[in-house]
């Protein structure tokens, strides 16, 4: 049974006042991964202690670096199940872990913050690693290449 809405609705908030688009159904996810030319940032966002401590405030950090993913959007496990299961069905080769963040481009998985690499991180640490991850696949290179 999801969560009531309005026990995560403030958690949700956290991200879609940076910009984040929610993603609430699984036609929503296709057609963010299908039809954005760049890349795709999907947060799978969580109620747990290190989604509210560390991977949303360390997402808000990140989101202020000058290059971005083209398109963020997030998912919330527990409240957008069936969102969340079609974001997870392009995290290849990955289990489900909430709190996370993907980078995709043309539809294919090509960076993934798990859990585990976020509740023994700070947000700073966090943002560090978000930023180098668009750095590396959000660039104008990335986007000349495609």
């Amino acid at each position: 049974m999801p969560y009531p809405e309005f026990f995560v609705a403030p958690m949700r908030e956290e991200l879609t006042r940076l910009g984040v688009q929610e993603l609430r159904t699984p036609e929503a996810v296709d057609r963010a991964v299908r039809e954005t030319q760049g890349t795709v940032m999907i947060i799978v966002n969580s109620v747990c202690g290190c989604a509210a401590g560390k991977a949303r405030p360390g997402i808000a950090l990140a989101m202020q670096n000058e290059t971005r993913p083209q398109f963020a959007g997030t998912v919330f496990a527990g409240a957008d199940v069936e969102a969340t299961e079609r974001a997870r069905a392009y995290f290849t080769g990955y289990p489900p872990s909430s709190p996370s963040v993907a980078l995709l481009r043309d539809g294919k998985l090509v960076y993934m913050m798990e859990r585990r690499q976020i509740e023994n991180q700070s947000a700073h640490d966090i943002a560090r690693e978000l930023v180098a991850a668009f750095e590396k696949h959000c660039g104008e290179t990335q986007a000349a290449s495609a």
